[in-house]
């Protein structure tokens, strides 16, 4: 059933459309590769870079499968984005959103709490030759400084959890976001947190308010339901700052009114401004085309 699922996912990929039976080729092939080359294999991404995976990682796998796995969100990322600018990845796992930026020309802070993950995360800048330009924190982001547990076995899912439930986890250091950005500006933050996005923005009033900071990727699927939050916190605290939810077409570079909520959102301050940045943007080779 997952394998079908997965399947149905490559060829259903708007990114996809125009060589499925490529999608497909490419699925086979990782899957042979995976197996013989447990110790990782660097695959094609954005431009030149590359990202490395092992079987299991789905973020990088569905990159490889669909060029872009989120292809509206890393679009974005792409389109807003300008050598200098800065891009804070918070959950950056093993980098996806990070190289992508960092392809960009623009500079990253990415922040990763789990210790397996986080030295996949530094691999993948150092294979890219980043490392001048990516800023790599290991720990957690919350509103206040201090020290929380997360799962460390569920790849893209991991996240933070009561200590005392029974499940394994790790004791991580977390610190509010505008400490860890200590006065740096960035123009974009994605926010990845499987739920605890509200305490991370929480801690990031002063970046907030930044007019410097002109959109956010965050992550609103209805995981913050187990700590307790509503999602529509998010979208209130985010409109006292002036940001808006929008959709975005990353084929034609252009906003529109926000759609049904899928599993992130993008939010934008000062719309013409996004506009015009998104709609200059230069094209993006992929695997599977340009974008």
């Amino acid at each position: 059933m997952g394998a079908l699922r997965v399947l149905n996912g490559i060829l259903s990929h708007p990114l996809n459309r125009p060589a499925r039976a490529a999608a497909v080729g490419r699925l086979i092939r990782w899957q042979l590769a995976a197996r013989a080359m447990r110790s990782g294999i660097a695959l094609p991404f954005v431009d030149d870079t590359v990202l490395l995976a092992r079987h299991g990682m789905t973020g990088a796998t569905g990159n490889w499968y669909c060029g872009l796995h989120e292809h509206v969100e890393m679009a974005f990322v792409l389109h807003i984005l300008r050598p200098g600018a800065l891009f804070v990845d918070v959950g950056a796992n093993i980098g996806s959103y990070t190289i992508l930026a960092a392809a960009t020309g623009a500079d990253v802070v990415a922040i990763e709490p789990i210790p397996s993950t986080f030295e996949n995360l530094a691999a993948n800048v150092a294979l890219n030759g980043f490392g001048a330009r990516v800023v790599r924190w290991h720990g957690g982001v919350g509103d206040r400084a201090g020290t929380l547990h997360f799962t460390a076995a569920h790849d893209t899912m991991n996240h933070v959890v009561d200590g005392d439930d029974g499940e394994p986890s790790i004791s991580v250091e977390v610190r509010p976001l505008d400490d860890i950005l200590g006065g740096r500006r960035p123009r974009l933050i994605k926010i990845d947190v499987e739920g605890y996005e509200l305490p991370v923005l929480r801690g990031a009033s002063a970046a907030l308010a930044d007019p410097d900071l002109l959109a956010l990727v965050v992550e609103t699927n209805g995981s913050g339901a187990r700590y307790g939050v509503d999602g529509h916190e998010i979208f209130a605290l985010l409109g006292r700052f002036g940001f808006e939810p929008v959709g975005y077409d990353p084929f034609s570079h252009r906003l529109g009114d926000a759609g049904p909520n899928g599993d992130n959102t993008i939010f934008v301050r000062d719309a013409e401004q996004v506009a015009a940045l998104c709609a200059g943007a230069p094209r993006y080779r992929l695997v599977n085309g340009t974008i």
